[in-house]
């Protein structure tokens, strides 16, 4: 059975960082895109930061800089490093993964597993 099981979610103050992790199970993550999305009360769930089978990355406009993606492949986990975070990075973070090519990182509907989420708070 497929899963993915975020952590790492938590209050932090502006200008903080947390680490995201999201532990796989059931399937091996080398041969999967990975994809870290959030959603925030009241919007559309949007993509933050990807990672290819090759390890190419792609991270959305805001994020660029700040946040980091990682896989580590023999733990089965993949990371994202928020730093510098900022109140409207306060959202519940999702990690999906999907085994097909062409991937739009931006799209949550091309990704098939999904963890439960992990809420960031980002506040003084």
């Amino acid at each position: 059975q497929v899963q993915l099981v975020e952590s790492g979610g938590g209050l932090v103050q502006p200008g903080g960082s947390l680490r995201l992790s999201c532990a796989a199970s059931g399937f091996t993550l080398d041969y999967y895109v990975l994809g870290w999305f959030r959603q925030a009360p009241g919007k559309e769930r949007e993509g933050v930061s990807c990672i290819s089978r090759s390890d190419s990355t792609y991270y959305e406009d805001s994020v660029k800089g700040r946040f980091t993606i990682s896989r580590d492949n023999a733990k089965n986990t993949v990371y994202l490093q928020m730093n510098s975070l900022k109140p409207e990075d306060t959202a519940t973070y999702y990690c999906a993964a999907d085994a097909r090519y062409g991937r739009n990182c931006r799209r949550s509907a091309d990704f098939g597993s999904w963890g439960q989420g992990t809420l960031v708070t980002v506040s003084s």
